[in-house]
């Protein structure tokens, strides 16, 4: 059989389990957006030379 490894004293541990023993476990939260989402999507990809051409001839 192996020996169990020692675990090392964390105060950082010790420190929240006292917190939790006092004043309790969080309450379970989910993020929520503060923006609302954009109707339909945005193009990833610049417009290419042609289209350029394209849009500007329809807009004389």
């Amino acid at each position: 059989m192996t020996k169990r490894k020692v675990e090392k004293f964390s105060v950082t541990k010790a420190v929240k389990s006292n917190a939790r023993d006092q004043v309790g476990q969080p309450k379970a939260s989910r993020v929520l957006d503060d923006k609302p989402k954009p109707e339909g999507r945005e193009s990833k990809h610049k417009p290419s030379l042609e289209e350029m051409i394209d849009s500007a001839e329809k807009g004389e």
